[in-house]
């Protein structure tokens, strides 16, 4: 077999295909000896059928021909795609221009492709990250944080305020649906954790006092007015021991305060230093995708809409959640979270091209040593080995889409490694002030239709018998 690519209309491809007569001639037995297994006539046993038989009863040498042709040309349209590196992302449009009745076979095959983008600029991207630093008012409210876990609540003497702890009955009415009756009720004026309304009607409120109001709440049926009817009994202020080394020894594994304040802003130091790296990828992810002007093709867009809805899908079921109760749950209806996916799954498009067209820029390459690396990773996470994985991505065709996936989390380090870096001031920061290690990581948010759950449908798949 022979194949041939050239430019066609737009972002397509034209393969053209050259069968010799000997490869028609081996797909054609293949195909009479499946349909001689499979069709049942009186006075043969299967796979005994002779061939002119089996000729007759389908109409005759040519329509056998023609059930080759067709049983065989998935895989030569897909040796061909491997033989030019043609990377398609739809399915093709093939016409059969010769070898129908007999002689070799040639057809043409058109398929749009992944297109390469430009990404101008991207040697010279800035990215603003927030500066790992730890203040003493953070260390402060901390520590205060911690003086909370030990405060006691003792009675006010003054009407209730936000932060306050007030002991309250609730009585209310709603039409069609159960009253309200909670006795006893120990609530933090302001925190709005409870009836809409509530910390509205308690603020100046004293011991005794009737609050009557009316308010809407949610219930099996939606929301639904209800009228209230609230007896503060008592209100609390919540007192906090002092910072002490006393009170450090107490709270804590410390002795002293200033140990205690001291490990709070070594700790604080390290969540900061890991948001700022967090920080840097994304936005150093989304700044490339920035310089991509052009549209994500639909092609594309629509497979990675599949793919992140069969994900929400699997996920839900293994939750045993329905549709119907995620949508409510989460306030959206079917279009506005279609929406959602769509806008999110274009993102993951540009980001997926724009990594391509960097790696391609940079000479960016996986060889075979990091490629088996990748698996190893791979079969470590879904608890498999590394041979079992590599066999079964060989099995689905998948090896290709592992490679692109470890060249664009390399393409991405580079990027991280090399972009200009400044503070919410405009000021430089070092990368090493960000503790960044990138070397190897995958990409966040740059999987493209191409690579879909490469590990997990791999791995789970039965194989064909």
């Amino acid at each position: 077999m022979r194949a041939t690519a050239v430019p066609a209309d737009g972002n397509r491809i034209r393969l053209s295909v050259e069968v010799d007569e000997s490869e028609v001639d081996d797909a054609l037995d293949a195909t009479f000896r499946r349909l001689a297994q499979q069709v049942r006539v009186p006075g043969f046993r299967p796979g005994h059928v002779p061939r002119q038989v089996l000729e007759a009863r389908f109409g005759g040498a040519e329509a056998l021909r023609r059930q080759a042709i067709s049983d065989v040309l998935p895989d030569l349209y897909a040796q061909a795609v491997v033989d030019t590196d043609v990377d398609p992302i739809a399915a093709p449009e093939i016409d059969l221009t010769s070898g129908e009745e007999g002689g070799p076979l040639t057809f043409d095959a058109v398929v749009e492709v992944r297109p390469t983008v430009a990404i101008p600029g991207y040697a010279g991207l800035v990215v603003t990250v927030p500066r790992p630093e730890v203040s003493d008012e953070d260390v402060d409210a901390q520590v205060d944080r911690l003086r909370e876990q030990s405060g006691e609540l003792v009675a006010a003497d003054r009407p209730g305020v936000d932060g306050d702890y007030v002991t309250v009955d609730i009585h209310g009415r709603r039409s069609g649906a159960d009253d309200l009756d909670v006795e006893d009720f120990l609530y933090e004026v302001g925190s709005d954790s409870a009836l809409p309304g509530l910390d509205e009607q308690l603020r100046g409120a004293k011991p005794g006092d009737i609050l009557e109001f009316t308010t809407s709440v949610p219930g099996t049926e939606g929301v639904s007015d209800a009228e209230v009817r609230v007896l503060v009994k008592d209100v609390k202020c919540k007192i906090l021991p002092e910072a002490t080394d006393e009170w450090a020894a107490e709270a804590s594994e410390f002795e002293t305060l200033d140990e205690l304040r001291d490990d709070v802003r070594s700790r604080l130091a390290q969540v900061r230093k890991v948001q700022a790296q967090l920080a840097l990828r994304e936005r150093t992810l989304n700044a490339v995708v920035e310089l991509v002007e052009d549209d994500p093709p639909q092609a594309l867009v629509e497979a990675e809409v599949r793919e992140r809805l069969h994900d929400l899908g699997h996920r839900l079921e293994s939750r045993r959640i329905t549709v119907e109760q995620f949508l409510a749950a989460s306030g959206r209806d079917e279009a506005s979270l279609l929406e959602e996916i769509r806008a999110e799954s274009a993102q993951a498009v540009r980001a997926d091209l724009a990594l391509r067209a960097l790696a391609d820029a940079e000479h960016v390459e996986v060889d075979d040593q990091e490629l088996e690396e990748a698996i190893s990773d791979m079969a470590e996470e879904l608890s498999t080995s590394a041979a079992e994985l590599q066999r079964r991505l060989e099995h689905a065709g998948r090896l290709s889409a592992v490679r692109s996936d470890r060249r664009k989390a390399k393409a991405l380090a580079w990027l991280i490694e090399h972009v200009a870096l400044v503070d919410e001031g405009g000021n430089p920061v070092t990368r090493d002030e960000l503790g960044v290690e990138v070397s190897g990581e995958r990409p966040d948010g740059g999987r493209g239709s191409s690579e879909v759950k490469v590990e997990e449908e791999t791995v789970g798949a039965e194989e064909p018998s």
